[in-house]
């Protein structure tokens, strides 16, 4: 390759004049100046302070966008080539902004704020008063507390997924067919799973055909959802129904992408199978099953839809989970104020475990060799 081909992939620093450097900075700083204008102009007449004329909040949303075109435009004009670089970027980062940043504070908003769907008054300011709600509300720190017995029971279906992926990595007939049929559960929707498992085959009226098989080998009066206990772990169950097969595939994929030569130098050291399996197998696949729980986990925390569509949160709130509970808090007490101060709550608690989390697990989630 040629030295003038060379220079075709060097970006040399473009010969900006002041006055354009100066143009640039004039239409972002406007640009910018005149969209906070607007928008608290938008806010003033939304608390009643100023009539500017304004019959929704489009022209924040219009002040915004023209920010945006003169902020890629300022980079171009002030920067030169370098600036038509970031236009690769920028305009993907201002999407997202608009559509995660904006929705967030308008949350936090709502969170502070006095706001029943049913009430005239509509939305109120009501300072930390969600809060102390909150911190003397029993049904959402229940809630809570089952969350941390749901996430415990992802040890037991780790290791019922590791067990099936071992299965299914062994030289077994028709190991193909029994792939796909362990991956059913997770091609149903939880809503399906919930209907055709927990309305259908665990309900005493009409007796489901797993009730009448209970009652066959001697329960007389078979309940699954009676005791507080049974429907926790009936929940449990279902959902681990459907998403072990979720797990044990990422194991799968981990297994066979051990070297075979490993495990056979473990047999020719003389390391029996189960010897094997720890020395060998289960730390190379700490990475992988790390990874796996992780994820599990942050499906854990979103468990809602079988709750709701089985029990509800019963009996007596002991299924309920954070988000079936503020689902009702929206539904049933219409209550968006304490509803979404709950959601936010909840959202920072996950940020912080799952930092936590991920800070540990990148102790262990190094391949070992």
């Amino acid at each position: 390759m040629s030295a003038d081909q060379d220079l075709l992939h060097v970006v040399t620093n473009d010969n900006i004049s002041s006055r354009r450097r100066a143009l640039g900075q004039a239409v972002i700083w406007g640009s910018g100046v005149a969209m906070v204008a607007i928008g608290l102009a938008q806010w003033a007449q939304g608390q009643g302070l100023a009539d500017f004329g304004f019959a929704n909040w489009r022209p924040t949303l219009y002040a915004y966008c023209t920010w945006a075109i003169c902020l890629c435009w300022g980079q171009v004009l002030m920067n030169g080539e370098q600036g038509k670089r970031t236009l690769f970027v920028l305009p993907a980062a201002l999407f997202v902004v608009s559509l995660t940043v904006f929705p967030l504070l308008f949350g936090l908003i709502i969170a502070f704020s006095n706001w029943n769907l049913s009430s005239p008054d509509g939305r109120q300011f009501n300072g930390l008063d969600n809060v102390r709600q909150m911190w003397a509300d029993p049904f959402y720190w229940n809630a809570m507390t089952n969350m941390i017995w749901y996430c415990l029971a992802i040890i037991v279906e780790y290791a019922i997924a590791f067990a099936l992926a071992l299965a299914l990595n062994a030289e077994i007939r028709a190991r193909k067919f029994f792939r796909v049929a362990f991956l059913l559960p997770l091609m149903l929707s939880p809503v399906a799973v919930s209907w055709m498992i927990g309305k259908s085959m665990l309900v005493i009226q009409p007796a489901g055909p797993i009730i009448r098989l209970m009652r066959w080998f001697g329960w007389e009066n078979p309940s699954f959802y009676s005791s507080p206990g049974m429907a926790k772990l009936t929940i449990m169950m279902m959902d681990a129904w459907t998403y072990i097969p979720f797990m044990m595939i990422m194991i799968l994929a981990g297994l066979q992408s051990i070297p075979k030569e490993l495990n056979e130098a473990a047999k020719v050291d003389g390391a029996n199978p189960w010897r094997a399996f720890w020395e060998v197998t289960f730390p190379m696949m700490l990475p992988v099953s790390i990874t796996a729980i992780l994820i599990r986990i942050i499906f854990k925390l979103k468990l809602a839809d079988i709750v709701i569509a089985v029990t509800s949160g019963g009996p007596g709130g002991a299924t309920d989970t954070v988000t079936s509970f503020i689902f009702r808090e929206y539904r049933d007490r219409s209550n968006v104020g304490y509803g979404t101060l709950l959601a936010m709550m909840y959202l920072v608690i996950i940020v912080i475990a799952m930092t936590l989390l991920m800070k540990l697990a990148d102790r262990y989630a190094r391949p070992r060799t």
